[in-house]
């Protein structure tokens, strides 16, 4: 009972691990998603394209029910399918569904091994618990933006959102941690819990090192561009033909990269020791920009890889879905999908060995799955699904 990106994305990978995930939406609208568009899946009978991109790239291998969860009957169904889930997902307002008999107090009176996780911006206690969070707003509010971005005195200086809802990303994957850790409990105990998920606060926790940095020091820290606070040389660099990413960890990758520049700067006092390096960091990398720009992003990374120094080109999504390596690990298939012949998706990260990632399966068109899983799940007759489908209940 999720939409947008944190609640699909959480679900979508419990999904990849071999759940079965049925995904309720609103009849006609469907998930907020569905229309953040251009681009749209073109269907191949040239009817309205309907469904996004962005829709496609958070809910995959899901079954979709159309259902009124405003009408007496619709909430009937979604209470009688989640009294036989492991797993409820939600991201409605704090109290919403309480008010539809869908709260967890409610379900878990006859259910009480159920999952319930409750995802929204700001976490069901707290001043701000009524107020809905999207990820650009949180990645403000929650710090990222005063890190991310160049300084403020270089050209092009001010505070960047990610270019991908790291937020909301972040909160799915949590998500999906929580609920694995609630039915490891449950398998113990046969209890159930609640799960209550802020985007807050998962971007304040995923700020990680730079927290510390401000514990520890009491300043607070500041944009970087593509440079790190703490480590150098770790930024981009320009080289004859385009820019390259050095992330030098240690002092070692460091003398490597001095060996392979045929220079002594890992015995200069300035430069022996990453402290050193951070304390001269302007000097060093006037330095090593003048190099660096002496040859190509391919000779860089055919040099300096074998010697385990860590570069790598910036590929653009062309290039990044044509790279050996990624080609190597099937990070793209093609699935059939109801209104395409061959859609393309991205495949799970996730590798086990023995409970493997099961194959993706095309995301669903709005109310695809309505009567299959009522009638299964619920034992439900054509003609009470007609009469569902007759009055507005279902889709």
């Amino acid at each position: 009972m999720s939409r947008v990106v944190a609640g699909p994305w959480a679900a979508q990978t419990l999904s990849d691990l071999g759940a079965e995930v049925i995904k309720i939406e609103r009849l006609d609208s469907g998930d907020d998603t569905r229309g953040w568009g251009p681009p749209y899946l073109t269907p191949r009978d040239s009817a309205p394209a309907r469904d996004s991109a962005y829709f496609l790239s958070a809910n995959r291998g899901k079954k979709s029910l159309a259902i009124d969860i405003a009408t007496p009957e619709g909430q009937a169904l979604i209470r009688r399918l989640s009294q036989q889930c492991d797993v409820l997902i939600e991201n409605y307002k704090v109290g919403d569904l309480a008010r539809y008999g869908l709260g967890y107090e409610e379900l878990r009176a006859t259910h009480p091994g159920l999952i319930y996780c409750s995802i929204t911006g700001f976490g069901q206690t707290g001043p701000l618990r009524q107020v809905a969070g999207y990820d650009f707003v949180i990645q403000g509010m929650g710090g990222l933006m005063s890190l991310t971005g160049e300084r403020d005195d270089v050209a092009g200086g001010g505070p960047q959102k990610v270019g991908v809802p790291v937020a909301d990303l972040m909160t799915g994957m949590y998500a999906s941690v929580a609920i694995l850790a609630a039915l490891a409990h449950r398998s113990q105990t046969g209890t159930g819990q609640y799960i209550d998920l802020a985007l807050l606060d998962v971007q304040v926790a995923m700020v990680s090192a730079l927290s510390m940095n401000y514990f520890v020091t009491g300043r607070v820290p500041g944009r970087w561009g593509n440079a790190h606070p703490n480590i150098v040389p770790y930024q981009v660099f320009r080289a004859s033909d385009g820019e390259v990413v050095l992330a030098v960890g240690n002092d070692a990758q460091f003398a490597k990269l001095c060996e392979a520049l045929g220079c002594n700067y890992a015995e200069d006092p300035r430069f022996a020791k990453n402290r050193d390096r951070v304390e001269h960091r302007a000097v060093l990398i006037e330095l090593l920009t003048a190099q660096l720009a002496l040859r190509s992003v391919r000779e860089w990374v055919d040099l300096l890889t074998p010697l385990g120094v860590p570069i790598g080109a910036i590929n653009s999504l062309a290039q990044v879905f044509e790279h050996p390596q990624v080609v190597a690990r099937g990070m793209q298939v093609e699935v059939s999908h109801p209104l395409a012949d061959k859609l393309p998706l991205v495949s799970s990260p996730l590798k086990l060995s023995e409970t493997p990632a099961v194959r993706p399966v095309a995301p669903p068109t709005l109310g695809q799955h309505t009567h299959e899983v009522l009638r299964d799940w619920l034992g439900l007759s054509d003609q009470e699904l007609a009469e569902l489908a007759a009055a507005r209940v279902i889709g």
